[in-house]
């Protein structure tokens, strides 16, 4: 499809850059932001993560106003979550394909869990059945990172989703079920 012939996004909406991520208001968009599985409400407020408001930027759902009511670009919402994270970069891409290929992915918890996926249709219907870690092509993950996450994952009785990032920004995902020592 040429730059031309693009689809208009499904919805539109705004929001202010803040500490955690990007503030949304307009209560029917917060609405229609949930029920895709995106940002979290918290304390009356509704907060996208930097990397849910990068993805929403780039496929031009979102405004994100800054100091000022100034808009702010998707390259100064990126520079305030590598401030964040190191990792802001690789995060974001492997969020963005995840989303690409129709899963619900929400922030992850636990050791190193980067995401929870949701399997197409399933989110908000039960539990995510995966948990993601991700790796950079040429950047070390501990043994002891990886038995961690994928112990955390068979307690909670789901599968471990490890999404390496190679040197060209393409992410290959690999399911992991078992480490063998030997």
């Amino acid at each position: 499809m040429t730059e031309t012939q693009k689809q208009p996004p499904e919805f539109r909406t705004s929001g202010t850059l803040a500490e955690k991520g990007v503030v949304v208001a307009d209560q029917s968009n917060i609405d229609a932001l949930t029920s895709r599985g995106y940002g979290t409400m918290e304390n009356g407020v509704f907060t996208l993560t930097y990397y849910e408001a990068l993805y929403l930027t780039d496929k031009g759902m979102l405004e994100v106003k800054g100091e000022g009511r100034k808009t702010v670009d998707f390259q100064t919402i990126l520079h305030c979550y590598e401030a964040k994270n190191e990792n802001a970069w690789a995060s974001f891409l492997v969020y963005r394909d995840l989303r690409s290929r129709g899963y619900v992915a929400r922030e992850g918890f636990g050791t190193g869990i980067d995401f929870r996926m949701y399997e197409r249709g399933g989110y908000g219907k039960d539990t995510a059945p995966y948990l993601v870690l991700s790796a950079q092509e040429g950047k070390p993950l501990g043994i002891n990172e990886l038995a961690d996450a994928l112990q955390q994952c068979q307690s909670q009785k789901k599968e471990l989703v490890l999404a390496v990032m190679n040197r060209r920004g393409e992410i290959v995902h690999y399911s992991v079920s078992q480490l063998t020592f030997k």
